[in-house]
């Protein structure tokens, strides 16, 4: 693989090399690890930032709706959108349907659109284990949006808002008890609470369920990345289309206070930091898959299974032999 002629293929914005480069990074082989730190390395001093949206909620919001709808509204402004859907993966066989795609039919045609779904794989936090790279390929690709739509609603799904500058929630009218659990996980991180399907018989419970959380957030603790008044509730509707400008002209005014406010960079700085850390982490865990001590950890699991030790002093005793192992 020539990655020299890739790195020029995505950086000009072909979309077929876009996507080849995709499956590159998200691939678990090592001689592909390897290739995709050359492509991401050769494609960084481009320095092309997109304006990253992370996007949440409840499953039959209507996220895939809502998307196409911003995504076409976006593209009527002269900007170029891509999408990466997180798709949950079966616990058992391990594969994903992968058909966000194909319900953002309109979306999926238009030139200035690129939509890629994911698996999540074993990956928790609601984004597939190489998403952060795909927003880096997407934003060398020359795209100005990037919206990332997670696998679905829950306390642990957060780790969007580590890869995304603007996280928005989008919840149901008259969600009720179902949201009850995640409000304190998710609704602390949500930069714009967006009330969907205000429309026809359900406008005026939408209209109850935005002033409820209004009321919600200003209990929240006030963020230092925050102007006076954010984070907001505010109420749209993907299939008519009703408040996408006011939400977009709301999403606008704060990115442009935080890059005047010095946050928008800072923030950027904090969360590469966390992804480096990230993936020493995952480097480390890999390295559990070597021959001698993936021995080990089969006759240490072997042996609590049994009963025969502990969890707690075979795990001990698993840490004491991979440092001999490294020294």
């Amino acid at each position: 693989m020539d990655i020299q002629d890739l790195a020029k293929r995505v950086a000009t914005g072909e979309r077929r090399a876009l996507a080849r480069a995709i499956t590159l990074v998200e691939s678990a082989r090592d001689d592909h690890r390897a290739l995709a730190c050359e492509l991401l390395e050769t494609l960084a001093p481009l320095n092309r930032q997109a304006l990253r949206i992370g996007l949440s909620g409840t499953p039959g919001v209507g996220k895939s709706t809502f998307i196409e709808a911003f995504g076409m509204f976006l593209i009527a402004k002269d900007l170029k959108v891509a999408v990466l859907a997180v798709d949950p993966s079966s616990t058992r066989s391990g594969g994903s349907i992968l058909g966000d795609k194909t319900r953002m039919e309109s979306l999926s045609r238009e030139k200035n659109a690129f939509i890629r779904p994911s698996p999540s794989q074993s990956q928790l936090g609601g984004v597939a284990r190489r998403t952060r790279e795909a927003v880096a390929l997407c934003e060398a690709a020359g795209f100005d949006i990037v919206l990332i739509e997670t696998v679905g609603v829950g306390q642990s799904e957060t780790m969007v808002a580590e890869m995304s500058d603007l996280f928005l929630l989008l919840l149901a009218p008259a969600g009720g008890d179902e949201l009850q659990g995640v409000k304190r996980g998710i609704m602390e991180i949500a930069d714009l609470i967006l009330v969907n399907k205000a429309d026809g018989p359900l406008e005026t419970t939408a209209m109850r369920t935005c002033a409820d959380y209004a009321g919600a957030l200003r209990l929240l603790r006030k963020r230092v990345y925050d102007p006076e008044g954010f984070p907001k509730a505010m109420m749209v509707s993907a299939m008519t289309q009703k408040g996408l400008p006011e939400a977009w002209e709301t999403m606008d005014e704060l990115v442009s206070w935080r890059r005047t406010e010095g946050h928008w960079t800072k923030r950027r700085a904090e969360q590469a930091r966390h992804w480096f850390e990230e993936d020493v982490r995952i480097g480390l865990l890999a390295a559990l898959d070597r021959g001698d001590i993936r021995e080990h950890l089969q006759v240490l699991g072997s042996q609590v299974a049994r009963g025969e030790v502990g969890p707690t002093k075979a795990a001990e005793e698993m840490i004491v032999f991979i440092r001999d192992a490294k020294s």
